[in-house]
């Protein structure tokens, strides 16, 4: 049976059809779905039983493995976190807000794979927004604003020892390790190609991005909270409703993403990996 590309209605992703994750890919199977991974930014591909060992599998597929740096791995894994809320849980929701994982990285990863396990009846949906549609309905005078910017990225605000996650985050059932290092700064044009397509896009968001180089905070601030905003829009959102056993992968290099809530009282648990960045 051929894969079958199933499109959503909304800003970005499909869903993936007639190919078996459990069992090892041809050439043929990975390229048509790079293919389409690339077009649709975000791939689901549900009813797949899957190993941790055939996760690892299919992430190769697409890279090396990236890295994690505030994540403690799975007991017996060197690259796959547990994404995990108890039932009984009370900390903030982990990942609500917008973001394109590890983009203060120098090499950010180009993908994300998140294979859902413990899926709740309700809620859990995962949120992405289309970073190339947030970019080509920009208004002129906006873009004009934004153009030729060198975006400051950190993630000191989540993973520094006082951020978000650090040492006053309590009775959080993931294995978040916040550490200094979170305070280093890496440099990223705000608008650019995509390293594989070409297409202009959006490059992350506020909460990651601190500010902008040659730029002081008070200028800076109210064009990131512009900003963000704007690449948030209901009209670039795909919302992904989740199943279990179902894997989805997205493009870092053109979603944000974020996570929601609505399933209190309830397990959650998803495994994670990344794809190393491309690499021309």
């Amino acid at each position: 049976m051929p894969i079958q590309i199933n499109i959503s209605d909304q800003a970005c992703g499909a869903a993936v059809t007639g190919v078996d994750l459990t069992q090892s890919l041809d050439d043929s199977q990975v390229a048509d779905i790079r293919a389409a991974w690339l077009k649709h930014h975000v791939l689901s591909f549900p009813d797949q039983n899957m190993s941790d060992d055939d996760l690892e599998r299919f992430t190769q597929y697409f890279g090396g493995f990236g890295h994690d740096p505030f994540f403690d791995p799975i007991e017996g894994r060197e690259h796959i976190a547990a994404i995990r809320r108890d039932a009984d849980e009370k900390s903030p929701l982990f990942a609500e807000n917008w973001h394109s994982d590890w983009s203060f990285q120098a090499h950010p990863p180009a993908g994300t794979c998140l294979l859902g396990l413990t899926i709740p009846p309700v809620g859990g949906d995962t949120c992405f927004a289309n970073q190339h549609a947030a970019l080509d309905a920009m208004p002129d005078e906006m873009r004009a604003k934004y153009e030729g910017l060198t975006a400051i990225h950190s993630a000191q605000m989540a993973y520094a020892p006082d951020g978000a996650y650090g040492e006053k985050d309590e009775g959080r059932s993931m294995a978040i390790r916040p550490d200094e290092s979170a305070r280093e700064t890496e440099r990223h044009p705000l608008i650019r190609a995509h390293p594989e397509t070409g297409q202009l896009g959006l490059f992350s968001c506020m909460g990651y991005i601190i500010g902008f180089e040659g730029m002081d905070q008070q200028e800076a601030l109210p064009l990131l909270q512009q900003l963000y905003a704007w690449q948030s829009r209901d009209e670039f959102v795909y919302r992904h409703q989740w199943q279990p056993n179902m894997l989805v992968m997205w493009d870092n290099r053109s979603v944000l993403h974020c996570a929601t809530g609505g399933y209190d009282g309830h397990d959650r648990l998803l495994h994670r990996t990344t794809i190393a960045a491309f690499q021309a």
